[in-house]
């Protein structure tokens, strides 16, 4: 029997998948986390145009197996740098690509150029499954386990490496799977090894300064970078985010959100944090001096303080600990900071601990390192006021470039949480960005008041205060009603700061709209109404989409509604563009491109096979796209929609997206080799039919399972809760391993030209689905996608390949 390259594969497919999640974490240094989607579409276009190569080439790659697949596995591991730093130069500004048509062509150009490494490892894979086709599930597992394995490697790389240093590391891992497969092969061609051994080598040599990320200028470092006297002092690295600690010599940093324009006083000195490059959260001086600390009594964020004594308070994103410190600045002598990052504790802790007072080490201040959400469900604590300030960039936030992120910690379920955690007379205070039109502050009043209702809450309006400036905005929610003292105070406090009163029970129309003007009261306009007894006529009137986002939906930041854009493109010569969500629009753009390519590659070489019939009665070519499609968005569906529901459960989307693709791989390479041993028993059909029945079950009961699951054991440590996310998945991938390598050898068997055409047609479904996925969460949410993968896994066994059945 000729010898199989399990090995080569294996550590190939590790190294395809550590490539595609370190593209994830560059592209979220460079442009932001929404680029995610793009570059997991282009991963798999490279699979879907790997399927068209090999079915237009099968009669010249055949005889030279060992050539071609050698070569493949080369070129894949030196395009991965090349076309890296190509793509680097390229211009593109996702902002711009409005009123600068010209880019959706520099986005395609990276799309393609990308997508180029993804098609030589797809080569490979492709044409050993062509090659050993009887012998499919066996190579099918060793890709599925590779890249599991490879999702966890990169994860625990990006901990001791800066992401450009693992590039090389890479492209050196791909030339040893090469190496390994000519020693697999058993070719003549053992001289070979020397000048290979050299090439994965060489990018270890090359400047290091090749490699770093060409961050967007539009992003906050690299914008207050232009300030003269700016440096990088500092960076530490996770796959949590690369760490920029930013200092000013001549220049003095001021970062104060919601600072009063009639303060005299003004912050201390301050050193800057971004993390992958947007930001900033700053740590600031204490010098033990009171005064030098007054200006934190003039920002919006300052106004529970103001209302009564808050001592006991916890701070959710504490960031560098400007919301700690306004704290103690107000006399709370116990605080409670939940910070996700422990780099960021770590330099307010050691690097800058004299400079920052020593204020995480503190007597009155504990610091936890963790989710606010997983804080939240294992706390038992009750809190006069729970606080989560505005820590994401204005920029970003303006410009929608967070329109695509999950974010659980806007959401109906965890507002819910948070007033739990609230004293009988606590508050609730949130901070946000002002954006015009309104959206942010508007979505998150109307989810204020959905939860109050859904808590049984009389008169919702009683509990609610929201004020403003003219960038910030502060949402004060107290868990009994606001009593008239408070509400005097509020008033006054907001009179002696020229902020303006956007709502507060029993608000007179002439107090709204005073000094920061807008053209209309736009904010207590929008407030009346969402307290109104039906508020959904006029949720669905307005411009933006101000839904409550919720855990099964849960993009706070997604606020495009289709009908509007019409509207915005008439505006576009009057600066109307950033009313569009940006990371939506490339979605969109993504999503196009994807569709364009796909339709191409499937129907190049359908239009190929059609004239040339091959197979037992010209074989069932509508069912073998069927199939194949059907099983590769499913696929796709189920990975997607669980990437996105275990940001949740494992509190970061990089963790994430590393668990949930190693558990789907791996458990799915197990039950593809495990398919060949009940195959042999049941036949192909019936080893399907068994795949898709368990896998209805298992997906049908994890809709039900998994938000009462994540509730009770959100309050474990990491560790056990990595664990029980594998133990979730396991069952449902291994059994969406079998579906592919069963029809690959029942088609192997009748038509076995249309092999590669069937892995192409696998991988431009995926491509597709993996933009559609994310489409479909954002406006159905995750359980009507996987309801819909368990509809294409029924497709899909009504149309298996069996010429037999």
């Amino acid at each position: 029997m000729a010898p199989i390259p399990r090995i080569s594969i294996l550590l190939a497919s590790a190294t395809g998948i550590a490539y595609e999640i370190l593209l994830i974490r560059l592209f979220s240094i460079v442009q932001w986390h929404h680029f995610a989607y793009m570059i997991i579409s282009l991963a798999l276009l490279g699979y879907g145009a790997s399927g068209t190569f090999l079915t237009l080439s099968r009669s010249w790659w055949k005889p030279r197996f060992a050539s071609v697949f050698l070569v493949n596995l080369g070129l894949f591991s030196v395009s991965m740098p090349i076309c890296y730093l190509l793509a680097q130069d390229i211009p593109f500004h996702p902002d711009e690509m409005l009123w600068h048509p010209t880019l959706l062509i520099h986005l395609l150009a990276i799309y393609l150029l990308l997508a180029l490494p993804f098609f030589f490892l797809a080569n490979a894979i492709g044409l050993a499954l062509s090659r050993y086709s009887t012998r499919g599930p066996l190579i099918y597992a060793a890709d599925l386990t590779g890249a599991g394995l490879g999702a966890i490697g990169i994860v625990l790389a990006l901990f001791v490496l800066l992401p450009a240093q693992v590039l090389p590391l890479l492209s050196t891992l791909g030339i040893t799977a090469t190496m390994i497969a000519l020693l697999e092969l058993q070719t003549h061609r053992r001289h070979l090894l020397l000048p290979l051994l050299i090439i994965g080598i060489s990018p270890w040599v090359l400047p290091g300064s090749w490699f770093e990320p060409a961050i967007s200028s539009y992003k906050g470092l690299q914008q207050t970078l232009r300030i003269a006297g700016t440096r990088v002092v500092k960076e530490v690295s996770s796959p949590l985010g690369v760490v920029s600690v930013l200092e000013s010599s001549e220049v003095p940093l001021r970062h104060a959100p919601g600072m009063s324009l009639r303060a005299t006083v003004e912050p201390p000195d301050q050193v800057g944090l971004f993390i992958d490059a947007e930001g900033p959260t700053v740590i600031t001086r204490d010098s033990g001096d009171p005064a030098a600390l007054d200006y934190l009594d003039q920002l919006t964020s300052s106004l529970p303080y103001y209302l009564k004594q808050n001592r006991k308070v916890l701070v959710l994103g504490a960031g560098g600990g400007g919301s700690v410190l306004q704290a103690i600045r107000h006399g709370a002598y116990s605080v409670d900071a939940v910070e996700l990052n422990p780099q960021i504790v770590q330099l307010v802790d050691e690097r800058y601990a004299a400079f920052s007072g020593n204020l995480y080490s503190r007597p009155e201040v504990r610091v936890h390192i963790g989710d606010a959400r997983g804080y939240s469900a294992r706390s038992n604590k009750q809190y006069d006021l729970v606080q989560l300030p505005a820590l994401d960039s204005g920029g970003s936030s303006s410009a929608g470039f967070h329109a695509l992120n999950e974010n659980y910690l806007f959401t109906l379920e965890a507002m819910q949480d948070y007033y739990q955690m609230l004293r009988p007379d606590g508050y609730l205070s949130i901070g946000r960005w002002v954006r015009l039109p309104p959206r942010d502050t508007l979505k998150l009043f109307n989810m204020a008041v959905q939860t109050l209702r859904d808590l049984k809450v009389a008169q919702p309006g009683n509990h609610l205060i929201l004020i403003r400036d003219w960038q910030t905005s502060l949402l004060l929610i107290k868990k009994s009603p606001f009593n008239t003292e408070e509400i005097e105070s509020a008033r006054l406090f907001c009179a002696q700061r020229n902020f303006d009163l956007a709502f507060y029970p029993g608000i007179l129309p002439a107090e709204a709209n005073r000094f920061n003007k807008l053209a209309a009261p736009y904010f207590y306009q929008a407030a009346i109404a969402l307290l109104d007894d039906q508020p959904q006529t006029f949720i669905s009137d307005y411009k933006f989409d101000i839904r409550p986002a919720t855990d099964n939906r849960p993009y706070f930041f997604h606020f495009f509604k289709w009908r509007t854009l019409t509207e915005i493109w008439r505006l576009s010569d009057e600066g109307g563009m950033p009313l569009l969500d940006s990371g939506y629009l490339v979605l969109i753009a993504t999503l196009l491109q994807a569709l364009v390519a796909s339709v191409i590659l499937i129907l190049l070489p359908l239009w190929v096979l059609r004239r040339k019939q091959t197979g037992p009665q010209g074989s069932n070519k509508t069912g073998v796209f069927l199939y194949f499609a059907a099983i590769g968005m499913a696929f796709m569906f189920l990975e997607m929609a669980y990437i996105q529901r275990f940001i949740q459960y494992l509190h970061h989307p990089v963790y994430s997206v590393a668990v949930v693709l190693c558990a789907f791989l791996v458990f799915a390479g197990t039950g593809s080799a495990f398919s060949e041993y009940l195959a042999a028993r049941l036949g192909n059909r019936k080893t399907v039919a068994l795949a898709v029945a368990a896998i209805l079950i298992f997906g049908s009961l994890y809709l039900l399972l998994l938000p009462p699951v994540f509730q009770h054991t959100l309050t474990l440590n990491d560790p056990l809760r990595i664990l029980i996310a594998l133990a979730l998945i396991a069952p449902l991938a291994f059994f969406m391993g079998m579906p592919f390598p069963m029809a690959l050898a029942s088609l192997s068997l009748n038509a076995a030209d249309q092999v590669p055409w069937a892995w192409g047609v696998n991988g431009c479904a995926s491509v597709v689905s993996a933009v559609l996925a994310t489409l479909a969460a954002i406006h159905l949410g995750f359980s009507l996608v996987v309801l819909a993968a368990l509809g294409l896994y029924l497709v899909a066994y009504a149309s298996f390949p069996d010429q037999n059945r």
